[in-house]
Formats: C-alpha cells, structure tokens, sequence
C-alpha cells in the first residue's frame, strides 16, 4: 500500500471579488499545477463582496481541479458572500465549510493508493 501525500493549497483572496480581482484570482490558479489529490482551500474571511465574475473565477477553478483530480473547498464565507452562493444554488457544487480548522479536520485523513 501507497500512502500519497496530500498537498494543501490555501488562497485568500481580499475585499471584493469582482471583474478585476476575479481576472487576478483566474490568473493565479492558472498559474498553479494542479495535481491529482491537491487539497485546493479558498479561505474567504477577508471577502466581503462578490459578484458574478468573482463566481465565475471560482466556477472555473473548481472545474479545473475537477478535471485535474483535484479537490477545491472553500471556507469562512462572510453572510453576504454566502447569501450569492445560496441564491445561485451553488452552495450546492461546492464544498463549503464554516471554517479553515472544519477543512483540516474533514480532509486530515491520508489519501491512500493501491
């Protein structure tokens, strides 16, 4: 038995996620490798603002990770952010936990390979 070594990448973008800072958040996950059994977290504390571009950078990374074998949760949703999530319906494609000790928890279990 393997044991694969999981590697945590934390963002945390700052203020608004709208047009600009969508295109800054898209151009550095593009700028990651993402390799299968990456935890990508998205820590949203410092978030307190966000509209459909800020989604959309956030939609294209969770596809990205999806498709890489990745696995992209977000975390520390402030209420108007979630308030977004909840009216578009997309609390339900992303995994989202209340806080940043709620994903380490979940997810410090060793991914294991055959």
């Amino acid at each position: 038995m393997i044991t694969q070594e999981l590697q945590l990448i934390v963002l945390q973008p700052q203020g608004s996620l709208d047009l600009e800072s969508g295109n800054i958040l898209e151009k550095q996950m593009a700028s990651l490798v993402p390799q299968p059994h990456d935890l990508w977290v998205f820590d949203l504390t410092q978030v307190d603002f966000m509209d459909s571009s800020g989604l959309v950078a956030l939609v294209t990374g969770l596809k990205v990770a999806r498709k890489s074998g990745c696995r992209l949760v977000l975390c520390n949703l402030q209420a108007p952010v979630r308030l977004v999530f909840e009216l578009t319906q997309l609390d339900s494609v992303f995994e989202i936990f209340e806080s940043y000790d709620a994903v380490l928890t979940t997810v410090s279990t060793p991914v294991l390979a055959a």
